[in-house]
């Protein structure tokens, strides 16, 4: 058992849309209630509805000392170990084009096989590289690519998990500065290339959505080795069903993680360790540390007259 865990939750709480009633939430699972029990809040993040990061990218930022506000984050850098080469996520990705928006769907929704991915990327590469820009495979999804180039210096990217469920505005799209109009130009050469791809043309026979776009994400340039802070452990399951606003498999997903991750925190604070929380979801990430409560605290607790901390409707 560690002796000290940070643990981040990503997804705690269902995003709601703008004017949408919240449904009422569901009980708080056990170890997660025994945690709040024997925690009190200690640091707060938040964000607006604009902001390009999310709470859970600033939280996880911050645990891991990162350079760089809301935005300009170095992400693929740091994930990929790159030092002094400015570089971003390429993704591929398919925009729902309505009569007066645009929506981007998850990439996760394309189900993009890696023969798929390496025929597109084969066929994006050049017209990437004639702007400096290199692309390369990268981790275990499908389309997802690691971009290399100058563009990617001090570039201010959107995250995709900010814009799920939302219309992309001319300002997302268009952004600011030269690195941007060209990424901006690419997409459009892009989208003329993907629209009569074969690979396309195979996925529509088959009834799946095209691949009409990319997005640019976590661009940045460390400048010296940065490394996840070993005591930090990000917990992810709950983030797929929260931005699907899927409550019924939130809650499911919610009953496992609190078997598995919450219960290792609260055995790491049961026993004395160093114990931090922070649950995450659309609009703030709220951190949490073992309380430090005199003998008048502590009795209130037992006898249950300490209020317990259940502020996830301002997540």
């Amino acid at each position: 058992m560690p002796d000290k865990l940070h643990l981040i939750i990503a997804g705690a709480v269902l995003p709601q849309d703008a004017g949408e009633a919240a449904p009422p939430l569901p009980p708080l699972t056990t170890n997660l209630r025994a945690l709040l029990a024997a925690m009190a809040p200690d640091g707060r993040i938040e964000c607006g509805e604009d902001d390009p990061s999310t709470p859970f990218e600033l939280a996880l930022a911050q645990a891991n000392s990162l350079p760089g506000g809301p935005g300009e984050i170095p992400w693929a850098a740091f994930e990929t170990g790159s030092i002094g080469l400015p570089c971003a996520f390429i993704k591929l990705c398919h925009w729902q084009v309505g009569a007066d928006h645009v929506r981007l769907s998850p990439p996760e929704d394309l189900a993009l096989d890696e023969e798929s991915s390496g025929t597109l990327l084969a066929a994006m590469a050049p017209y990437f590289l004639e702007d400096g820009i290199t692309l390369a495979p990268y981790g275990s999804l499908p389309g997802t690519w690691l971009a290399t180039g100058e563009v990617f210096r001090g570039l201010r990217s959107v995250s995709m998990d900010t814009l799920m469920g939302r219309h992309l505005t001319r300002s997302l799209l268009d952004g600011a500065g030269t690195p941007a109009a060209t990424l901006r130009r690419l997409q459009n050469e892009m989208q003329m290339l993907l629209y009569t791809h074969p690979v396309n043309e195979v996925r529509q026979q088959r009834g799946l959505a095209p691949v009409n776009s990319f997005w640019v994400t976590g661009a940045g340039v460390l400048d010296h080795a940065m490394a996840l802070v070993g005591e930090v452990q990000v917990e992810s399951r709950l983030q797929a069903p929260a931005l699907r606003r899927d409550a019924a498999a939130h809650a499911q997903a919610w009953q496992v993680v609190d078997a598995d991750t919450c219960a290792a925190l609260l055995a790491v604070l049961r026993a004395g360790g160093s114990a931090r929380l922070t649950l995450c979801g659309e609009h703030a990430a709220q951190s949490f540390v073992p309380t430090r409560a005199g003998p008048w605290s502590r009795f209130k607790r037992v006898l249950g007259l300490q209020p317990l901390w259940d502020g996830r409707e301002q997540l």
